[in-house]
């Protein structure tokens, strides 16, 4: 029997409407079936679609304080950044009420996820934890695979990663912002491959000098710092984009993602770990389909990494379910 339940669509890692990466809310996920959770998400058409629910026994014990389900138009994903975000600003405005002082807990099919809630120059925005990352070298064929359906060149790229924290992805790491907005994907043949890629590079008025002596003897003579530098020395300003990202998912059905959490939580965690990246930035998502995109990232003492944005609800409303 259908019912009317409380639904958002909140637009994320943005402060502005529509500039971000919409994610559609249903605030009352209890008694639908995966078939109805799906077949909604695939109406919705957006890249993800989540359901809240309370959090299983075994969770709440843990200090969860509400489940998230997460669906594309083709599947169910265990974890994702920007749905993250987007159901713990709508469940808090919604009334949720954590029960720890300074975390609100997410229970997703990848585990426990914390939230906290940043203040910077008198704006708020929500940042996730980074669930713990895998990743490996990818192989000499299917990087020149990829390449090619990219439209890139070997000294394009400086480095290249599968990145596994839930969704995967292969992370590369390009050699300027320029040559990642220029990019032009032959998505049926990365749909072909099966293979979803995210790209990124650094700005050169920051850390890139550091970053091309370290990938690519060559480009030494094109840098006018050591390789030996520190990135304190070159550190990007703090208020404006260090890293462009872009995310291409054609294997999901989506050819490019506007702004992508889960990507850039394992990006960050990769190029800071092998100092590429300095320890807190903000990245750039979504340039290249007219989306303003900012995810702020930060390093803590702990060597935790916090992936964080603005969100804003854009619609409020119901849905007969």
């Amino acid at each position: 029997m259908r019912t009317t339940r409380p639904f958002a669509q909140v637009d994320v890692f943005t402060a502005l409407p529509y500039l971000g990466n919409p994610l559609a809310v249903v605030l009352d996920g209890a008694g639908l079936s995966d078939a109805g959770m799906q077949a909604f998400a695939r109406w919705t058409n957006l890249s993800e679609t989540t359901f809240l629910l309370p959090p299983s026994a075994e969770a709440q014990a843990q200090g969860a304080d509400y489940r998230v389900r997460i669906f594309t138009p083709g599947g169910e994903l265990p974890f994702a950044g920007h749905p993250t975000l987007g159901s713990c600003h709508a469940w808090l405005e919604a009334g949720g009420t954590p029960r720890a002082t300074d975390t609100i807990v997410q229970e997703c099919q990848a585990g426990l996820i914390r939230i906290q809630l940043q203040s910077s120059d008198g704006s708020a925005r929500l940042a996730f934890g980074a669930p713990p990352l895998k990743r490996s070298n990818p192989s000499p064929k299917l990087l020149a695979q990829v390449a090619a359906a990219l439209g890139l060149k070997p000294a394009h790229i400086i480095a290249a990663q599968h990145l596994d924290n839930g969704p995967q992805w292969l992370g590369l790491l390009l050699d300027s912002p320029q040559t990642v907005l220029q990019v032009q994907p032959d998505h049926n043949a990365l749909k072909d491959l099966g293979q979803k890629v995210g790209l990124v590079a650094v700005d050169s008025a920051g850390a890139a000098p550091v970053l091309i002596a370290r990938g690519n003897r060559e480009a030494r003579a094109f840098g006018a710092r050591s390789a030996d530098a520190t990135l304190a020395d070159t550190a990007p300003d703090a208020e404006q984009p260090a890293l462009e990202v872009r995310a291409f998912a054609a294997p999901l059905g989506i050819n490019e993602d506007p702004v992508t959490g889960s990507l850039n939580a394992s990006l960050a965690q990769w190029l800071i770990a092998d100092g590429y990246a300095p320890s807190d930035y903000i990245a750039a998502q979504g340039s290249c389909i007219g989306r303003e995109g900012r995810v702020h990232i930060h390093q803590d003492a702990a060597g935790q990494v916090w992936v964080g944005g603005s969100s804003v609800t854009c619609i409020r409303g119901q849905v007969t379910l």
